[in-house]
């Protein structure tokens, strides 16, 4: 294990490594894993005999025992190039990092194979999350796979397929009449009762760890280059945070240089709470009093880890754009029948937001983007009937 410190991204309190933890305990705010990256004997011509997972980079993630790995496979997901797609919307460039090719369908397999390793390695027996739908999936099967209990709870109008693989999992299912912070709640009030670990996003700090191989990977696919722009869906923001992490570990492992992908942040018109923030000039964004998206997974009213985000966006000379149901619904269609991929609403919301960032100039016809879609259609099959 290379890890040296953990350390808050708010006030900078160090910890010791190899505990377990949740927010940081001066100002209850996200920590992050740091690296002695002096010590990591990796090169980036040794990967190419690497397993085709998220494990390749064990060298900067923080499990320490290899038996504590629980894996399903995550990771190394197809970059492609959108020519066809591209070509609809006037962009030469445009790929697409498809993260339905996950274990569970989406990106959250990432963050949990990560969380769910740390907790074994540090004994923990009871898992609990708060989830809109793609991170319940994900935590449940891990649990399963390592043998642990995960308790899951999600507002009662998440899609069908997460509500139900959850259940053949084996977790223990509690829907709540409410929003993914009513559900947030719960965990917190029974985390000491029932002596579970909360691994809500942010709120503890190896699912990033797995989201950040995303970067990685990018990086490795684009032969240790990075896009001009990279279009992410944002709700808790976790894999924008892990992206931003990776290149600056990257460049500091002499992997790559200097030069940042520009950040854009797309969320939904009826939970906008990054894109309101950013045009307003805040450090932290205002909660949604009353978010509503067909994308479950935007419907996030106040993301912990919102002022990592509004600096990323900042520093990157990037933005964040809102979009509505009805394009999101319409690009999903589009994007499925251009280049067969299939995209969850979340993912499908990047379509109109490339149109937006076109019309604004934001966005020049040649320049090399990566767009990422974070989960498969099929598990939104109610949220597609008409």
């Amino acid at each position: 294990m290379n890890v040296s410190h953990l350390a808050c991204a708010a006030c900078g309190q160090s910890y010791p490594p190899n505990r377990l933890y949740n927010l940081c305990r001066q100002c209850q705010k996200p920590l992050l894993v740091h690296y002695d990256l002096d010590r990591v004997a990796l090169s980036t011509p040794q990967l190419a005999d690497r397993p085709a997972s998220l494990w390749r980079y064990r060298e900067v993630l923080p499990v320490e025992h290899t038996e504590n790995v629980v894996s399903l496979g995550e990771g190394w997901t197809p970059l492609l190039h959108a020519q066809r797609l591209g070509r609809q919307l006037g962009l030469s460039r445009l790929y697409i990092k498809d993260e339905a090719l996950n274990p569970t369908a989406s990106f959250k397999a990432r963050g949990m194979a990560v969380a769910v390793s740390m907790a074994k390695e540090l004994g923990v027996k009871k898992l609990a999350v708060p989830s809109a739908g793609n991170a319940a999936g994900a935590l449940a099967a891990y649990a399963a796979r390592a043998g642990l209990e995960a308790h899951i709870f999600m507002p009662r109008d998440v899609p069908l397929a997460n509500r139900l693989e959850c259940q053949y999992y084996g977790a223990r299912v509690t829907l709540v009449d409410g929003l993914i912070t009513d559900c947030g709640r719960l965990v917190a009030e029974g985390q000491d009762r029932q002596g579970w670990f909360d691994v809500s996003t942010l709120k503890e700090p190896y699912r990033i760890e797995g989201k950040k191989t995303m970067g990685y990977e990018l990086a490795e696919q684009l032969d240790w280059q990075l896009p001009d722009v990279i279009v992410y869906p944002t709700g808790g923001g976790t894999g924008l945070i892990g992206m931003w992490k990776a290149f600056d570990e990257m460049e500091r492992l002499g992997w790559i240089g200097p030069g940042r992908p520009r950040m854009v942040s797309v969320q939904a018109e009826g939970c906008a709470p990054i894109v309101q923030a950013l045009a307003d000039g805040a450090r932290t964004a205002a909660p949604i009093a009353h978010p509503h998206t067909v994308a479950a997974g935007l419907r996030v009213p106040k993301a912990i880890g919102d002022f990592i985000i509004l600096d990323i966006l900042r520093r990157s000379r990037g933005t964040a754009v809102s979009v509505s149901d009805a394009d999101l619904m319409a690009a999903a269609q589009q994007l499925a029948a251009a280049e067969g991929i299939f995209p969850a609403p979340e993912g499908a919301a990047c379509v109109p937001a490339l149109h937006t960032l076109l019309e604004r100039g934001a966005l020049k016809p040649d320049e090399q983007v990566v767009a990422f879609n974070t989960g498969g259609g099929l598990k939104y099959v109610d949220v597609w009937q008409p």
